[in-house]
């Protein structure tokens, strides 16, 4: 890179038609304007697809956290990440808003106003500074090529003075030659050096015209240039001004909501409390969960009948029977062990008193059989008994075995293991 004011050999300013740079810098600065324009606005298309980005994995993440396992007020520190994440988006959206609408149009306002372009010919700034120069410029290149004019017939003459001294010099040493003919070429050796000295006044002549006038074409010159210079100055001054707009919007360090993101981010974090987080798990999981222990009830004919469908199905009256104490598998689906706070006796039922006795075991000839129908999963069941299947909400399986009285059918899983699984967990697959 070349040190401002430091021109290469033979390239001066004041030489004719050096001044095409300083008027090619006018194209030189609409250019940079239209270069300005693309540069931040590619910054704010990155803006945007950061603040997409930000959105996106925010979206992700609240949704994995609130389905996962973490809970409590360290889920909710968890959750503050995600929603600074969204407040960033915003602010970098805002920030793209800014770099494409407001900075955009004021570049572009300034560009309109300081470079009118013509038709025919570019920038008309550019075409006056070149008029100007040229103006200035051209008294003293018409008395530059005066001198150069003058200096080659000068040194013309200084040629040919030196041809005719040569072969003076030669016709003296030559005895042959006659002495008319030394005569004539002593003759020419005078008529050149005449003409030498008439050609160096005019040479000098025209020099001291030219510097003469030197002074009025520098200050000409100079005149023009320092339009010019008036003009680069505005837009250099312009350019550091939008610069900084551009700081201004970039530099989120300096914006209040941005400080508070993280601010609030932070306390987030900070209340979370493990001593508070174990209460909770301990009052809705564990043991300060409330308990229906047994108690002694009275024996009621009803307690030992059958199970209507339309009761399995919660159309039951308030009467006391042994299933409203402790809740069978057939009357509430078991989506999962937090929905109940009542412990499963099932297993410490002896087999006699087992609420499922009349339930029909595999390979029993009391087991009605149906063509085998594909079923879907409504919930997810884990199977209580070496009997019963397992299964996943959605899966697909095998219905071998029409409902009983009790509410459980016979099924068979992809795997090929059969089993019992209550009838109101699976739907006939219809398509």
């Amino acid at each position: 890179m070349s040190v401002p004011g430091e021109g290469e050999a033979g390239e001066s300013f004041w030489e004719p038609g050096r001044y095409s740079r300083t008027v090619k810098r006018i194209d030189d600065g609409n250019r940079l304007c239209n270069e300005l324009l693309g540069c931040f606005q590619e910054r704010a298309q990155i803006e945007k697809q950061y603040a997409q980005m930000l959105t996106n994995w925010s979206k992700k993440w609240r949704s994995r956290v609130e389905k996962g396992s973490q809970y409590g007020t360290l889920e909710k520190a968890w959750q503050a990440f995600m929603l600074a994440a969204d407040k960033l988006s915003e602010l970098h959206l805002e920030m793209q808003r800014h770099l494409v609408g407001a900075d955009s149009a004021k570049v572009k306002q300034w560009q309109r106003e300081a470079y009118h372009k013509q038709l025919v010919g570019g920038f008309k700034e550019s075409r006056e500074a070149e008029d100007e120069f040229c103006k200035a410029q051209k008294p003293w290149v018409k008395k530059l090529k005066e001198v150069d004019t003058a200096k080659r017939s000068y040194h013309g003459a200084r040629k040919e003075e030196r041809a005719a001294q040569i072969r003076e010099s030669n016709g003296r040493a030559d005895q042959s030659l006659a002495p008319d003919q030394l005569r004539k070429l002593q003759e020419r050796v005078q008529r050149s050096s005449e003409e030498v000295a008439k050609s160096r006044d005019r040479y000098q002549k025209a020099l001291e015209d030219l510097n003469k006038y030197n002074p009025k074409y520098m200050e000409d010159m100079e005149q023009v240039f320092d339009t010019c210079q008036d003009n680069e100055r505005k837009r250099l001054r312009f350019f550091k001004e939008v610069l900084l707009d551009f700081h201004t919007h970039l530099d989120l360090s300096s914006v209040d909501s941005f400080r508070t993101i993280y601010r609030d981010m932070r306390q987030a974090i900070a209340l979370a409390s493990e001593q508070e987080d174990l209460r909770w798990w301990q009052n809705t999981h564990g043991p300060g969960v409330p308990m229906s222990w047994p108690q002694f009830e009275e024996w009621f004919p009803e307690a030992n009948r059958a199970i209507h469908r339309k009761e399995r199905f919660g159309q039951v009256t308030d009467e006391v029977t042994l299933t409203n104490v402790l809740p069978s598998r057939d009357s509430v689906p078991h989506s999962s062990p937090q929905n109940s706070g009542v412990r499963d006796y099932s297993s410490d039922w002896s087999e006699e008193d087992s609420p499922r006795r009349s339930v029909p075991m595999l390979g029993s000839e009391d087991a009605v059989k149906v063509a085998a129908v594909r079923v879907r999963a409504l919930y997810d069941y884990m199977g209580l008994e070496a009997d019963e299947l397992s299964f996943s909400a959605g899966e697909e399986f095998l219905k071998i075995g029409e409902e009983d009285d009790q509410g459980w059918c016979k099924g068979q899983l992809n795997s090929g293991q059969a089993g019992l699984y209550p009838a109101n967990y699976a739907v006939l697959v219809t398509s």
